[in-house]
């Protein structure tokens, strides 16, 4: 099993910045891939970005050039730099893990945290 936490969310204004992080926990053997999702109200969860063990990253057109995914695979976490943050950027962004367990494959998702970009 995997916990996800994280942290770092909070009110900004258009053209700012955030740092959101997540720390994964529990009986994990590897995480093979992790990454930010975000659900804005109204709208179907969409992905920010991922990340892969080997450090590739695969990122939303939206966020192209202003996001950026990166992890650390000793201490199984994953970070979010946000810059240039838009209106549009507002919404719950979700850590997701994939992730070798002691009991097999495992997706775990992390409770949310809210990032608001408000004029």
């Amino acid at each position: 099993q995997v916990q996800l936490v994280e942290s770092g969310g909070g009110l900004v204004q258009p053209g700012g910045s955030l740092r959101l992080s997540c720390a994964a926990s529990g009986t994990i053997l590897r995480i093979n891939a992790m990454g930010w999702y975000r659900q804005a109200p109204g709208k179907q969860r969409e992905l920010v970005a991922t990340i892969t063990s080997g450090g590739s990253t695969n990122y939303a057109d939206s966020v192209k050039g202003r996001f950026t995914i990166s992890r650390d695979n000793a201490k199984n976490t994953v970070n979010l730099s946000m810059s240039s943050l838009k209106v549009e950027d507002t919404a719950v962004y979700y850590c997701n893990s994939v992730a070798f367990t002691s009991g097999g494959l495992r997706t775990s998702w992390g409770q949310g945290t809210q990032v608001t970009v408000f004029s």
